[in-house]
């Protein structure tokens, strides 16, 4: 994997936590790889609050992800877990990320979701897209050139929504599958008394995940899918590869 000196990407996710991307988007990803394209993710924390794992944990287990999924990058905000600001300062480092690595597409979390640091991830990475795009903005930060990615989507965390285009995952679902269990001490209960209650919605992350998947997958004529919105309308091209 590159250590983010610069590479030009393809498609580029923001998340909030390591996992987040993989259960989210893990099988657009897959399939943006097999089509040989750049790929890369921007995590805003390490995680080190979750309930489950230790942070030696989360960083063997991001390192495995990044095996399977063959990032070209993958960067980290060290933004506290738990405690996730939409800031200037914020804003103004993942702009300079996304100059740095031009990615044509960002994917990033939707800005109304039930975890403070999905919403706030969501807000950070839309106004730092636009910021990407100041001219003199760049130039008073040393960030590089100003560039703005051509295309951003949210991606559906723990609130739902009525999708602009689904992506049809079904030819790499079983490596999905494989992909979120990497993050293996997010998926077992830590203990006799880790019923699954601090989650949101219970403890079974590969059950949720699959339901998700299925309910949109139907939605467009195929067995699985991972849902994205735009703001506004889209033209008439494939928005994840075109």
């Amino acid at each position: 994997m590159n250590d983010g000196e610069g590479l030009k990407l393809d498609v580029l996710v923001v998340a909030a936590h390591p996992d987040d991307a993989e259960i989210c988007v893990g099988g657009a990803l897959l399939k943006l790889k097999a089509a040989g394209r750049r790929i890369g993710i921007v995590d805003l924390t390490r995680g080190e609050m979750g309930t489950r794992g230790t942070s030696a944990d989360r960083a063997r287990e991001v390192a495995a992800a990044n095996e399977m999924l063959r990032l070209d990058v993958r960067e980290n905000l060290d933004l506290p877990d738990g405690r996730v600001q939409d800031t200037l300062e914020a804003r103004e480092r993942l702009a300079a990320l996304f100059r740095r690595h031009a990615p044509s597409v960002v994917l990033a979390q939707h800005h109304i979701d039930h975890h403070p640091d999905h919403a706030a991830a969501g807000r950070i990475a839309r106004e730092a897209w636009y910021l990407a795009g100041l001219k003199k903005l760049a130039e008073a930060t040393g960030g590089g050139q100003a560039r703005r990615p051509t295309r951003f989507y949210h991606y559906m965390g723990h609130v739902p929504f009525d999708p602009t285009f689904v992506v049809d995952i079904g030819s790499v679902w079983a490596a999905k599958r494989d992909l979120v269990a990497c993050y293996e001490s997010q998926l077992r209960p830590d203990g006799r008394a880790d019923d699954g209650s601090h989650f949101l919605y219970g403890s079974d992350i590969q059950q949720r995940m699959e339901t998700r998947a299925r309910f949109y997958g139907e939605r467009i004529g195929v067995r699985h899918g991972e849902p994205l919105l735009a703001i506004g309308p889209l033209p008439c091209f494939d928005p994840l590869l075109g």
